[in-house]
């Protein structure tokens, strides 16, 4: 059984929004090692219908000369949680629609594939699997920077949880890389 491993930019207010505003920052190195090897790991990708269309426009045509994580996101099989969408194949390869947000079909997800699951992005999709415990663990990049108002990771109201702190690491850009498990 696999785990699965959410990955956000984010905010220092939680703000989890298209992350247009971490373009300022740059990219450090180090934390492409850190993602690497959350995707090594990972033999599946489980993204929202918003994250998946997004992500189909931008990857398809990438080569791992122009960006190392091409490979990952083009030859690992994408996972579409969606009521709407219905063919994702058609406009990324290896990817499928499982259909609307359904916890039990994300733990047959997590039974069935060898390896972990990495979900980015997907605001609405992380906050429904964190609410029903599915999520296992937790990578963020924080950014120095706080916007106010948007989409929040923990929206107000939402359900608390524990977590205990894996690793942390701060880059020369000011980003902090924190990694969380869900504590059982």
């Amino acid at each position: 059984m696999g785990a699965i491993h959410v990955h956000e930019f984010m905010t220092l207010d939680g703000i989890i929004d298209t992350p247009i505003w971490s373009a300022e920052y740059g990219f450090d190195p180090k934390m492409g090692e850190r993602l690497g090897a959350v995707m090594g790991r990972s033999r599946g990708i489980l993204l929202g219908r918003t994250t998946f269309q997004m992500f189909a426009q931008a990857w398809p045509n990438r080569t791992a000369e122009e960006d190392p994580g091409a490979p990952f996101f083009n030859d690992t099989t994408k996972y579409v949680v969606s009521s709407t969408l219905t063919d994702a194949g058609a406009t990324w390869r290896n990817s499928e629609v499982v259909g609307p947000y359904d916890p039990a079909e994300i733990r047959r997800l997590k039974d069935q594939v060898d390896g972990d699951l990495y979900t980015s992005g997907s605001g609405t999709l992380v906050r429904a699997m964190l609410a029903d415990g599915l999520v296992d663990e937790l990578h963020l990049c924080v950014y120095p920077l706080s916007r106010g108002t948007g989409p929040r990771l923990f929206p107000e109201g939402g359900a608390a949880s524990g977590f205990s702190l894996v690793t942390c690491e701060s880059y020369e850009n000011g980003v902090v890389y924190l990694n969380y498990r869900l504590k059982a």
